[in-house]
């Protein structure tokens, strides 16, 4: 009884591993074998394909012309090659990196209009506190500002705080 269980338990391993092996094995492009459990892109030639389930109708094909010209006739399937599936990548790789771009930009452009208006309010602020301030010309002088140039700098501070 013992002896059936391990023999049974045997046999069911060897068909479970069986059964996980590749089943197709070629050589690609660059001369790596590829493994895997599904057929070789129509792209790989059959005198290149080792191991696969339509390997012995490959063997014993003739090689006559007929033969050939119905393969020739057939129309390719579209196969995602590395470089293609590469292509895609890089290309989605450059978007995302555009929007990422994008967005820096548009958060650089808020946080300078915040403190934009803070500068603004703060200004508005000194101009309404009724402080002396001073204004430096074009000689580099320093002057205080009259009350009409201080009401003028309140009114532009104002329009310019619109925004904000």
């Amino acid at each position: 009884m013992l002896k059936q269980r391990t023999i049974l338990a045997l046999l069911s391993t060897f068909f479970a591993c069986a059964s996980a092996c590749a089943q197709y094995v070629w050589v690609d492009e660059h001369g790596n074998k590829q493994f895997s459990d599904t057929p070789p892109p129509s792209s790989v030639p059959k005198n290149r394909i080792l191991k696969g389930k339509n390997l012995i109708d490959s063997n014993t094909d003739t090689g006559d012309a007929s033969s050939s010209s119905k393969a020739a006739d057939t129309p390719r399937q579209k196969t995602d090659s590395i470089a293609s599936r590469n292509e895609d990548y890089n290309k989605r790789k450059a978007e995302q990196a555009e929007k990422d771009k994008k967005a820096a930009e548009a958060q650089q452009a808020a946080n300078d209009k915040s403190k934009n208006c803070e500068r603004v309010k703060s200004y508005q602020k000194t101009l309404e506190s009724g402080a002396r301030v001073t204004a430096t010309d074009k000689n580099g002088e320093r002057n205080y500002l009259t009350d009409e140039q201080r009401e003028k700098e309140l009114a532009d501070t104002k329009k310019a705080g619109l925004g904000c």
